[in-house]
């Protein structure tokens, strides 16, 4: 089975490079950018399955990014990657095309298994975005969309 084709766009080094090294094993890191300009256009020509999108970003926040990518056409499966955790965040995420919506405070639990729910064509949306609990892994081990 072919590699899943990752881009990975936020406005923090540091976050850039966990992401990476966490997704670099299973995965096809295609594009590691630093603002929403530079995710739009990566997205454009690399054509990856997913892109794991911050919302505050620099030039283009990460909706108006998954705006545009959907209006494109064939728009990647995005999963936003951010630490809002207010409903209307969730909320926007859908409306914009959006599968994925995780946490940066539980990266390590939640990344790589919303990853591979959007890709089985299922949603990876908490309850709540605030909710103290890690939300992926539950969804998934119950075999329910979220």
């Amino acid at each position: 089975m072919a590699r899943v084709r990752v881009l990975i766009a936020d406005d923090h080094a540091l976050v850039r490079t966990r992401v990476a090294e966490m997704l670099s094993t299973d995965s096809d890191v295609v594009a590691v950018v630093g603002d929403g300009l530079a995710a739009f256009d990566a997205a454009v020509v690399l054509k990856p399955d997913v892109v794991v999108l911050d919302i505050s970003m620099p030039i283009l926040c990460g909706f108006d990014v998954a705006a545009r990518l959907v209006a494109c056409g064939r728009a990647p499966r995005i999963i936003f990657l951010t630490v809002h955790e207010d409903v209307e965040y969730l909320d926007a995420a859908r409306r914009v095309g959006a599968l994925g919506y995780v946490l940066k405070r539980h990266i390590g639990t939640d990344l790589i298994p919303a990853i591979a729910a959007v890709l089985e064509g299922r949603q990876a949306f908490p309850p709540h975005p605030g909710s103290a609990q890690a939300f992926v892994p539950h969804h998934l081990e119950h075999g329910r969309s979220a």
